[in-house]
């Protein structure tokens, strides 16, 4: 049987419950000793207030990740994080402990009733834009920065 190809992957954290910055170092530790996970590199974390929600203000980060996982595994492999860390989801954009979403798959575009690839509401958040443009500037079309000036994202740590 031949080996699945490798992908790479971006993974969005964040959370503003609890102590959020070593909620988001403890996901990217245990995601970096998932099987499957071949390498992954953070940007750094950056503080961000929340978008159509109530709450603290989030510690976001984005995760790029190399995988032969199917984007459906990797995306039990977030969500069983999630639940590890305690998550709870009792209303939309609910505070969080944990936050884990996919992104992007390689080049892939998946929509199913699970999993939407990309993800579709990135191009509209600032905090999720600025930590990618980090690890990946070319996935960051700058046209999409003036709709966001409005959302502050500042470097935490």
């Amino acid at each position: 049987m031949s080996q699945r190809q490798s992908v790479t992957a971006y993974v969005g954290l964040g959370a503003n419950l609890g102590d959020p910055v070593a909620a988001l170092r403890g996901a990217l530790a245990s995601l970096q000793q998932t099987p499957g996970i071949e390498s992954l590199r953070a940007s750094a974390l950056y503080r961000s207030a929340p978008v159509a929600a109530a709450g603290p203000w989030f510690v976001n980060a984005v995760a790029e990740v190399v995988t032969p996982l199917t984007a459906p595994a990797l995306l039990d492999v977030l969500q069983a994080l999630e639940q590890a860390a305690g998550r709870r989801r009792p209303y939309r954009n609910a505070p969080r402990t944990l936050d884990l979403d996919l992104l992007l798959y390689g080049q892939g575009r998946i929509t199913s009733p699970r999993l939407t690839v990309p993800h579709p509401r990135m191009w509209e958040r600032a905090f999720v834009l600025v930590p990618l443009q980090e690890l990946a500037p070319a996935r960051v079309d700058a046209a999409t920065w003036a709709a966001l000036a409005d959302q502050p994202v500042e470097r935490w740590c």
